[in-house]
């Protein structure tokens, strides 16, 4: 039996989020805020979380492994770079989703983005004494595409 429980405070706004169409009060009020389910790199179980996120364009949306500034990342993080396929909920809508780090200057972007929105990041980086990573999180079908053959091949009925 897996022993991994949900803190309270965020099994609190999971269940909030979930039955008011994505949207919830107290210090989240008015912010931009998904749920991410991941699935553990250990475990293998799903786990979700709520997370502050950046859109960045139609598909794309940035979420801060800031841990509110503490010196480890938080266990998405490792999820997600163990296992990058995961699921988004925002407002109504629920996808999955494949997830990469920002790199360069696309990681520096997004964060200053981010501070200039929610400036605790600022500190939370300080804090951290870490470089918070980014991760970029895009809509993910598993249809697979038709294959084409390739040039000079011919297939056999």
């Amino acid at each position: 039996m897996d022993s991994h429980r949900v803190n309270p405070f965020n099994q609190r706004v999971i269940e909030e989020f979930r039955a008011n169409g994505g949207r919830v009060g107290g210090e989240f009020a008015g912010q931009s805020l998904l749920l991410l389910t991941t699935t553990g790199a250990r475990s293998g179980l799903p786990r979700t979380t709520p997370a502050l996120y950046l859109p960045d364009g139609p598909d794309r949306l940035a979420v801060f492994a800031s841990n509110g500034g503490s010196p480890t990342a938080p266990a998405w993080y490792h999820n997600l770079t163990a296992h990058p396929l995961a699921t988004v909920e925002v407002g109504t809508r629920t996808y999955r989703s494949r997830a990469v780090e920002a790199a360069g200057e696309d990681r520096d972007r997004l964060w200053a983005l981010q501070v200039a929105a929610h400036p605790q990041f600022a500190a939370f980086q300080e804090r951290a004494g870490r470089r918070i990573p980014v991760m970029v999180l895009t809509p993910w079908s598993a249809r697979v595409q038709p294959s084409r053959p390739q040039r000079g091949i011919c297939s056999l009925p």
